[in-house]
């Protein structure tokens, strides 16, 4: 068991939609209670989709301090504060793709107050009880003992991350088994809150477009990956789904996303993926 990614808090989002929550062209101002430093307009699409002109961190998170949990005390305070005070947007939310953990951090953040819940309950009653995952939550304590160590970067042990404010970026545990059921509830084309995490909201360029949460890998005309790697201090994960082809790829390591040879991890899943795919033809 090791940390997953992004596309729970895009789940989350597309449920929204489809229950007429919001709608993701729309504002997250017009949905918070603390005002954005200067007006500033952000959609939800834009966080979802990583052209919200967020950077990627925020400016008042100490990296420093407790460089083994670096996001432990960014609570809710800091990420308002942030929001009123020092926010930034590097370029005009819409024009351009930049990847940003503070932008979904912030939707998951968004998607809690409208709702009226915690994060960990959003996952629970749309996504976790749903697909009988079992094993995947917020709350280490509730997996405590299968819960495998993260490694640094080094290869000693290191201590999980506590992404508080921002778990929606990927505070998140998970198993190979429960995400291999999230995998194939994407082949179910009755699932319309997953499809619409599927569909293109951006071109990137010429060989990915992106979804919500989901970059879209253009192997041929008519074929798509839908890929999301990441990691932490501790842990490296990837996944990709053909879901023309109901092939899907996941691995999650304890590999960490700053050791020099982290991107092994994604290079692995592509280079499997392309196996699957070149004998199933």
């Amino acid at each position: 068991m090791v940390r997953s990614l992004k596309y729970f808090t895009a789940t989350l989002l597309a449920n929204f939609v489809l229950d007429n929550k919001l709608k993701l062209d729309d504002k997250i101002n017009n949905y918070l209670e603390v005002c954005i430093k200067r007006g500033k307009q952000i959609s939800f699409k834009e966080l979802s989709n990583h052209t919200s002109g967020l950077n990627r961190l925020p400016s008042n998170l100490d990296l420093v301090s407790n460089p083994d949990n670096p996001y432990k005390e960014y609570d809710e305070e800091k990420l308002e504060e942030y929001l009123t005070n020092k926010l930034f947007l590097s370029q005009r939310a819409g024009e351009k793709y930049q990847y940003s953990n503070l932008g979904v951090g912030l939707l998951g953040y968004v998607l809690s107050k409208i709702d009226g819940t915690e994060y960990q309950d959003l996952l629970k009653t749309y996504i976790l009880d749903k697909y009988n995952m079992k094993n995947s939550t917020t709350n280490r304590s509730e997996v405590e003992d299968i819960l495998i160590k993260g490694l640094d970067a080094a290869g000693n042990e290191t201590s999980n991350w506590d992404l508080s404010a921002l778990t929606g970026a990927g505070g998140i545990v998970s198993t190979v088994e429960d995400l291999s059921k999230f995998v194939v509830a994407q082949f179910d084309a009755s699932n319309k809150e997953l499809e619409l995490t599927r569909i293109k909201t951006f071109l990137i360029d010429d060989k990915i477009d992106i979804g919500l949460g989901w970059h879209m890998v253009k192997k041929k005309p008519d074929v798509i990956w839908h890929n999301h790697s990441g990691g932490t201090g501790g842990y490296t994960s990837s996944i990709i789904i053909n879901v023309e082809n109901k092939n899907g790829i996941v691995i999650l390591s304890n590999i960490s996303a700053f050791n020099k040879k982290a991107t092994n991890i994604e290079d692995l899943a592509f280079d499997l993926m392309n196996m699957l795919e070149t004998n199933l033809n």
